[in-house]
């Protein structure tokens, strides 16, 4: 079963129970121009988590956890229950950033074990608005009496400490979901150092969808990952845990099962002075 839905899908469902929609466009260059734009116009009855706040939790001194760290799981379970989100519910999430954000809304509700299924819509609220679908400015009430009961999977995470002790380790191989220039070190807009983890490879999270912005098959997935191993740990990052979740993604669909999150990423690894940086490019996978 694919993991994203078309408009067309959603426009068929609009106000069906047991399904809940949430907005969750949001800029990193200015963190309010999110809410703006869902104040001003969304899908009839989505719910508007933000990133910065929802989905992540308060920032740590040093830069520890990156720009972005995991909220804990009692706090986001009490966000998901207030929008009606419970363990079963069906949830299609959409963003305005290629599905960067959605994804990240979906990594965190399989973090947490939720049974129901998570769809990211195709083409975010662009392609529902090009569709011709209904919009609103309405804000939906907050849902009384649900309460989310967290299963937390921390197989799915990896700290700071432990990719330290994987770098070079046969069997464990690395990905850098940011673009090329980042991971080379040529740039860095955001992080206090530029460059990668020493032995990741990079493959660009926005590589995993076609020309026209629509996600590719589990095959084409599996085309961009040619030469790992489906027995190998996969540790994926990228600036700060969002990005990345598109590759965590991309990769289960194409048969891999051994993914985890560098939730701190990039913002948080260069965030420690001791850490080793590399630059350039690395062996191709």
């Amino acid at each position: 079963m694919t993991y994203f839905k078309k408009s067309e899908w959603l426009a068929e469902r609009l106000g069906q129970a047991g399904l809940v929609i949430v907005d969750t466009r949001y800029a990193l260059n200015d963190s309010e121009a999110g809410i703006r734009a869902y104040a001003e116009a969304h899908i009839p009855g989505a719910y508007y988590l933000k990133l910065s706040h929802d989905l992540s939790g308060p920032k740590r001194p040093g830069g520890e956890g990156g720009r972005h760290p995991l909220p804990e799981p009692a706090a986001l379970a009490e966000v998901l229950g207030r929008i009606g989100i419970g363990r079963s519910t069906t949830v299609i999430s959409y963003d305005d950033q290629g599905g960067a954000m959605a994804s990240r809304l979906r990594w965190l509700l399989q973090w947490i074990g939720h049974d129901g299924d998570v769809f990211l819509l195709e083409g975010g609220f662009a392609a529902w608005q090009a569709a011709g679908h209904p919009v609103s400015s309405e804000t939906p009430a907050v849902v009384e009496g649900i309460t989310y009961e967290p299963v937390v999977q921390n197989g799915l995470l990896i700290s700071q400490a432990e990719v330290r002790a994987k770098i070079g380790q046969a069997g464990t191989v690395i990905i850098d979901s940011r673009e090329a220039p980042r991971y080379r070190g040529e740039v860095e807009p955001l992080d206090p150092a530029a460059g990668h983890i020493p032995g990741a490879i990079n493959r660009f999270w926005n590589e995993g969808k076609r020309a026209d912005g629509t996600w590719k098959s589990p095959e084409e997935q599996a085309e961009r990952f040619a030469g790992l191993s489906k027995d190998d740990e996969i540790i994926v990052y990228c600036g700060s845990g969002v990005t990345a979740t598109p590759n965590v993604f991309a990769l289960q669909d194409a048969g891999f099962r051994n993914v985890k999150l560098y939730a701190g990423s990039w913002s948080d690894w260069s965030s420690d002075v001791e850490n080793p940086v590399a630059v350039g490019d690395e062996e191709k996978a």
